[in-house]
């Protein structure tokens, strides 16, 4: 794990405000241009029908995709994106264990960026792909980003 990692406090998902909190994933990597997060399921992840709930998948790639493209290598500095579009494609469904979510930057500029991602359970079965494009919010434009 990066030392930006252990010093943004993913690493248990305890530390993290609000919604990210409320997930509960934590962070398994985070580098240049590539993010893993990692879920293990609860039944309040599941939706009516006892499989993970689509808005829970689209949250964590939401999350992952943005992270891609936001590296920060500085501890005690952060970068931050606003999402501008997601789409998301549903492949599978479970139940139980735990989901891995990966996120990869594929192109961008100064302050626009292009990610993808996706999620597999852990028998490596793909549950959801997406594809996203964030823009860096101001003051995060440069790689020291902001202070936490």
């Amino acid at each position: 794990m990066s030392e930006a990692t252990q010093n943004l406090h993913i690493t248990g998902g305890k530390d993290l405000p609000g919604f990210h909190n409320m997930l509960g994933y934590r962070q398994v990597s985070w580098e240049e241009d590539k993010a893993v997060i990692a879920l293990d399921l609860k039944p309040e992840h599941l939706n009516l029908g006892g499989v993970i709930h689509g808005g829970v998948l689209t949250s964590l790639l939401d999350i992952v995709l943005a992270e891609a493209g936001t590296y920060c290598p500085f501890p005690g500095r952060m970068r931050k994106a606003i999402t501008l579009t997601l789409t998301t494609t549903f492949t599978g469904q479970c139940s139980a264990g735990t989901i891995t979510v990966t996120g990869i930057k594929r192109a961008g500029g100064t302050r626009i960026f292009n990610s993808t991602g996706e999620v597999r359970d852990d028998k490596g079965n793909l549950l959801a792909i997406a594809e996203g494009t964030f823009r860096i919010r101001s003051g995060s434009e440069k790689p020291e980003g902001v202070p936490i």
